[in-house]
């Protein structure tokens, strides 16, 4: 499953630079022309048939995924607003368990940027064989950091699972730690989590329903619309009595018994959060983006005030 139901809030400056208008990040065209939502279905197709493919989306972005997925309405899974990445993926794994219990799902983050997608690939790949052997973990892909960020979330990596070298337990999860706690992870080898996860739907259905007691409760009382050959769509008062829950700090982070980390190798990877972490990472990009010069010279003043939690989930 894809998720791309953000707002994307902080970096809205630069996709109003670059489209003239309020779209979030993941359909701004920041690749010359193509965009975030694009080449993230791409990564997922290298791995899943595309047909198997889920898109998590946001009623009011309707005029800008309308087109991007035309292609494939019955795969898209509408909510009615954002209500958190938990909510987003729990709505997607009941659909899938309807149709298969016994499946295998891989979480793909759609405003991500990656230097190399085969290496990506494999990594996920490896993932998938992992769980023959650890059916009831999650997977989570950890990129090596190159410094101690402080508003990407991180994962302790204690000792090897099935002697392989780039999978590990994991000690602990820490959401935007402080400078210093950030720092000390850096220097200790901790990994940045990508919140790309690999597990059976059932081991996602289990940690949500241990994480939110009742939210399960509520989607089953308002299950899915689902009409063949049209988009799924979830009803607006389930949405509208379901708290917002980030899957990262409310359930994850949780789960710590059940999360496996992933390493990655040979790649630097982003989340694009911000604009001068888009301008810097993007500038790295061949061919470069002809709207990173134009940005340079007419950058735009950014509030210096950080949004609220809520507004600022990408």
């Amino acid at each position: 499953m894809v998720l791309a139901g953000g707002d994307g809030v902080r970096l809205r400056p630069l996709t109003q630079f670059i489209c003239g208008d309020d779209r979030p990040k993941q359909f701004c065209p920041l690749y010359e022309g193509v965009t975030l939502l694009k080449r993230t279905r791409a990564r997922a197709e290298r791995i899943v048939p595309p047909g198997q493919i889920l898109f998590s989306l946001t009623r009011s972005h309707e005029e800008f995924y309308a087109n991007a997925l035309a292609d494939c309405p019955s795969q898209r899974v509408v909510q009615p607003c954002n209500r958190g990445t938990a909510a987003a993926i729990l709505s997607a794994m009941l659909l899938i368990a309807r149709k298969d219990q016994n499946a295998t799902v891989a979480v793909f983050p759609s405003d991500h940027h990656y230097s190399d997608d085969s290496v990506f690939a494999d990594a996920v790949e490896n993932a998938f064989l992992l769980l023959r052997w650890e059916p009831d973990s999650i997977v989570v892909l950890g990129a090596r950091p190159d410094g101690p960020e402080v508003d990407y979330g991180w994962m302790e990596p204690v000792s090897p699972v099935l002697a392989q070298p780039d999978s590990f337990r994991v000690r602990a999860f820490h959401e935007k730690p402080p400078r210093a706690l950030a720092r000390l992870l850096f220097e200790q080898g901790a990994l940045w989590n990508t919140f790309v996860m690999v597990g059976k739907v059932l081991a996602f259905l289990e940690m949500i329903c241990s994480a939110i007691p009742g939210v399960l409760a509520s989607f089953q009382q308002y299950p899915a619309q689902c009409t063949a050959g049209k988009e799924v769509r979830i009803p607006d008062p389930l949405y509208a009595r379901i708290p917002f829950a980030d899957f990262s700090r409310q359930v994850l982070s949780l789960a710590i018994r059940r999360s496996i980390v992933q390493r990655l190798e040979t790649v630097s990877w982003s989340d694009l959060g911000d604009c001068d972490r888009a301008v810097q990472t993007l500038s790295r990009c061949y061919p470069r983006p002809e709207w990173v010069s134009s940005w340079c010279v007419r950058k735009p003043p950014v509030s210096a005030e950080r949004p609220a939690a809520a507004a600022a989930l990408a």
